[in-house]
């Protein structure tokens, strides 16, 4: 099990932006997410949220899901094999 990591953030913060905690977690974890540097497991798990709940925050903001070029080869190459089986 890894260490659990702290950090400060004043009631000034929060009071200013209007946010509690569990929002800051969600905010912070949608941001690094749409900016390719949370997965989207590890970003819904900083949100404390399921996988549904995350696609349905990220698509209620219009942020696409992170599909690559070579996600879609993996995905064809599936296909390929089930209709050989």
């Amino acid at each position: 099990m890894s260490a659990l990591n702290t950090f400060e953030i004043s009631q000034e913060i929060l009071d200013t932006t209007r946010l509690t905690i569990d929002d800051l977690k969600v905010e912070m974890a949608v941001y690094l997410y749409a900016q390719g540097r949370l997965s989207i497991g590890k970003a819904r798990e900083l949100a404390d949220m399921s996988l549904w709940e995350f696609r349905h925050l990220l698509a209620s903001r219009k942020i696409s899901p992170h599909y690559t070029i070579n996600d879609l080869d993996e995905d064809l190459a599936t296909l390929r094999e089930i209709n050989r089986a």
